[in-house]
């Protein structure tokens, strides 16, 4: 018998969808408005959330139906995890489809979803959401903290 956890032993395509949705840490990043420069590509993370996210839960507030919200919410799939060039580092997702490990901080790995903020590398008490600024000054809050979370010297993978 493989006692194996099926991260381990599936890719993204094989992954039931219980077992899909379990590979998000909770950590919010993906959640925060990026700023794309239209000549080279670029893509910025800001410091500014989605005004669904849970700033302190790091999940959205309104899961199932936030397309009805943010229309343009981008959807990982089995099938666009690969192209998605500004998930972070340490997104499990991104972490599974290159053929890594989870880190030890993840919630499979763990047992804990609070393990995500304990090691700092969810977006919990970094934020502000999209609905207390004016969207015109979001490049004021541009950070690069979402792509250096796991290069911590504590933040080990498993």
């Amino acid at each position: 018998m493989n006692d194996l956890p099926f991260w381990k032993t599936k890719t993204l395509a094989e992954m039931t969808a219980a077992e899909w949705e379990s590979l998000c840490d909770g950590c919010g990043l993906c959640c925060l408005n990026k700023i794309e420069e239209w000549d080279s590509g670029d893509i910025y993370f800001t410091s500014v959330s989605c005004k669904l996210l849970d700033r302190q839960s790091c999940r959205c507030s309104s899961y199932e139906n936030r397309w009805d919200f943010v229309p343009d919410c981008v959807q990982l799939t089995k099938e666009n995890v690969p192209e998605i060039a500004w998930l972070p580092p340490t997104c499990g997702y991104r972490l599974i489809n290159e053929g890594r490990d989870l880190y030890w901080w993840h919630p499979l790995v763990s047992g804990d979803p609070e393990t995500v903020h304990a090691a700092g590398i969810s977006a919990r008490g970094r934020t502000i959401s999209e609905t207390e600024i004016d969207i015109e000054d979001l490049e004021d809050y541009v950070v690069d903290w979402p792509l250096t979370v796991g290069e911590a010297k504590d933040v080990k993978e498993a």
